[in-house]
């Protein structure tokens, strides 16, 4: 027995070389992925591109295009180029922290519960299920009023939100992959709860992972951009692409970009990202 255990072999892959494999091959995953380097390019590179202050008031309001401002202005006469070009960085900023906290929770508490034997898979799972019972959108709108205006509150509300289907996922995934021989070989082996969970299951988990991260970012881009078009999270003068949806919606007949580009881009984000996702899962064409 010893001896079979020695040559046996487990799928251990490293879960970035993993993720690396998933390269995506497919017409949508490339669309995807050509979509995210634009639009994470314009976030985070935008604002040291700005022609002006994005808080300058440098015109009429609503004033159409011209050569000094390829995109016109806003309802305050600032250059809507310099802000979408500054917009960008707080959805990339606010959704990545919340997707990153929601996963930093959520995996952990999926993978014990998934590999779990114990008391402990019961108490996370219905731990979680109290969060899921609280609609998503009320849950966000409360917690945002609770902390009062300002984007610390919505941010952590969007990282609850997205913790229960992060868990279950993980948990869903976990509990298959422990099941499989390689696991059962490193328990025999020896190895602990931490060292199997690490280089046994976490591996080869990527492709659910990756894909449902992206989903998550996705979904937490949408919400906090949402948030804010209500005005509860980021406040003016700040400049960010679901502020100016929110901002500019009443003129947008005399000036269409001032709301429509912003649009376009928060559209942009989550079409790649939902492509890339589901080329990493695998997706065909």
């Amino acid at each position: 027995m010893s001896a079979l255990l020695k040559t046996y072999s487990p799928r251990r892959v490293p879960f970035g070389a993993a993720l690396r494999r998933r390269t995506p091959k497919t017409l949508s995953g490339r669309i995807g992925l050509a979509l995210l380097v634009l639009t994470l390019t314009v976030a985070l590179l935008g604002p040291l591109c700005t022609p002006y202050s994005p808080d300058r008031t440098v015109g009429i309001p609503f004033a159409g295009p011209t050569a000094g401002h390829p995109l016109g202005l806003d309802f305050l006469g600032r250059d809507v180029l310099s802000r979408v070009l500054s917009g960008g960085l707080s959805v990339v900023l606010y959704a990545g922290v919340a997707t990153l906290a929601a996963y930093a929770v959520g995996l952990t508490v999926g993978l014990l519960a998934g590999y779990s034997r114990s008391w402990l898979e019961p108490l996370l799972m219905r731990l979680t299920d109290v969060l899921l019972a609280f609609p998503a959108l009320v849950f966000l709108l409360l917690l945002a009023t609770a902390f009062g205006r300002g984007i610390t509150g919505v941010v952590i509300a969007t990282a609850l939100i997205q913790l229960p289907p992060i868990v279950r996922i993980v948990r869903s995934a976990a509990l298959e992959q422990s099941l499989r021989g390689y696991v059962e070989a490193a328990v025999a082996r020896g190895e602990g709860t931490l060292s199997v969970l690490r280089r046994e299951i976490l591996p080869n988990i990527a492709r659910p992972v990756a894909a449902d991260a992206g989903l998550r970012f996705s979904w937490s881009v949408l919400l906090i951009a949402g948030v804010n078009f209500l005005g509860l999270g980021l406040q003016p003068p700040a400049a960010d692409w679901g502020l100016m949806v929110s901002e500019n919606r009443g003129g947008i007949a005399l000036n269409p970009s001032s709301m429509l580009v912003a649009a376009a881009l928060l559209g942009a984000l989550t079409l790649a990202i939902n492509l890339l996702g589901d080329a990493l899962a695998g997706g065909t064409e």
